[in-house]
């Protein structure tokens, strides 16, 4: 396989949404002038930076809300926070079959773009693009691209891999894994230790948690493009490589290397007990650096290291999880004044000054090519250089599966670690509903 090299602005997963409601009135002259009327008009715009740990990304947002409300005379935007799990498989869908979806929203690629593209409800922006000069600015709109056309722009890029606690590996005597046995035997001597191995909140909602487990493994086990296969159908969940990742993630809960708590606990607490210091590691993304370096709240920070998952032996190894999937989509329901506030916030949001800003504050990975990326520190770096060192990058399969393979794939992970399902029949069961989404049931 030819290496993809990263570079910062090419590495990358959050997002924000809006719905809007267009109220018109006259804005009359207070001084006595002749100022010409202004019409003014309300765009809601449904954000997702609910959390504590989000608000870096509140604050470009309102950067870039109050620069194009200063440009454009008459727009309102409205905020409405959303989280981000039931923005996307409750509400957003709702809307959507409803024929009513906001005109600003929170937007996955992939299947979902592809969807609601196909439903005639996202608006083209390849006009707009050109207009602004934004065309060729971004690394990669592929996952927002259907027939040629650009339905969504990406508002950062992520990776995922392992984050650990450089002191609890040192005081344990262990190094970074690079195989399967050895992070085995890592988890096992931290245990001796009494020390959690891999925090992890997959409970509830956030059973995607824990999918980016098992992502990771049945890419190393089956090859990255295993999961196009699923939907194309020449691969299947019931393959004995995919079944082989099911059982070592299964292991990773019968040894007690994953959190005994994982399935009682939701994404944010599981990422609170890695950083408080109550776990020596946790998989997640690069959006999580800035929970992480936080040094209010983070009792860790300046001491996190990164890692790539472990190698199993197959042809997914080397590679990591990355992409740029989850961005903002647009209304094309949309009438003429609220064509003017999506045209006027993607201007002011999507600028460099705001994706180095996201950065370097947040820890956000440009979606867009970025002239000075300079001022990076930290495991961040570590982030970078294990991205540039990896074999190439796959996509998150929830960006490329039918979106009820993606959630029938949370609950069924979450029943193996739980013990209500075997590996076999966890196969059979996913292989069930991609053969029933494939048909188009």
């Amino acid at each position: 396989m030819k290496k993809i090299t990263m570079t910062l602005t090419t590495i990358l997963a959050m997002s924000l949404t809006a719905t809007v409601g267009c109220s018109k009135k006259e804005a009359a002259p207070t001084d006595g002038t002749s100022t010409p009327k202004v019409t003014e008009f309300k765009v809601s715009l449904r954000h997702i930076n609910v959390r504590d740990t989000s608000k870096p990304q509140q604050d470009i947002l309102l950067e870039a809300v109050k620069a194009a409300e200063t440009a454009l005379p008459g727009v309102k935007y409205e905020l409405d926070g959303v989280e981000d799990t039931v923005n996307r498989d409750t509400k957003l869908k709702a809307e959507m079959a409803a024929g009513n979806p906001p005109i600003i929203f929170d937007l996955f690629g992939g299947p979902d773009t592809q969807n609601y593209q196909k439903a005639g409800h996202l608006l083209d922006l390849t006009p707009i693009l050109a207009d602004l000069g934004l065309s060729d600015k971004f690394i990669d709109l592929g996952e927002f691209t259907v027939d040629g056309k650009v339905y969504g722009l990406p508002r950062s890029g992520y990776t995922e891999g392992v984050f650990y606690n450089k002191t609890m590996f040192a005081d344990a005597g262990v190094s970074v894994p690079k195989t399967w046995d050895e992070f085995l035997a890592v988890c096992e001597v931290l245990k001796g230790k009494n020390i959690v191995p891999i925090a992890s909140g997959t409970g509830g909602p956030d059973g995607w948690v824990v999918n980016m487990i098992a992502n990771s493994l049945f890419v190393r086990e089956a090859g990255k493009e295993v999961q196009e296969g699923f939907v194309n159908g020449t691969s299947k969940w019931n393959d004995p490589k995919v079944i082989e990742s099911f059982k070592k993630l299964e292991t990773l809960k019968t040894k007690g290397y994953l959190d005994k708590s994982a399935l009682a606990l939701k994404y944010a607490e599981g990422q609170a007990k890695f950083y408080q210091g109550g776990a020596a590691m946790t998989m997640d993304g690069s959006w999580a650096v800035s929970a992480f370096e936080d040094k209010e709240k983070s009792k860790i920070a300046g001491n996190v290291g990164f890692f790539n998952f472990p190698e199993v032996g197959g042809p997914g190894d080397g590679y990591i999880n990355g992409g740029f999937s989850n961005g903002y989509g647009f209304s094309s329901h949309a009438n003429e004044n609220e064509l003017k506030g999506i045209k006027e916030f993607i201007k002011q949001y999507y600028t460099e000054a705001l994706q180095k800003k996201a950065l370097l504050t947040a820890n956000d990975f440009p979606s867009m090519k970025l002239q000075d990326s300079s001022g990076t520190t930290g495991v961040l770096n570590e982030v970078i250089s294990v991205t540039n060192a990896a074999k190439g990058i796959f996509t998150a399969f929830d960006s490329v599966v039918q979106p009820k393979v993606k959630v029938t794939l949370e609950t069924t992970m979450q029943e193996l670690i739980g013990g209500k399902v075997t590996p076999e029949k966890a196969a059979e069961k996913m292989q069930k509903i991609q053969d029933e989404a494939n048909a188009g049931k």
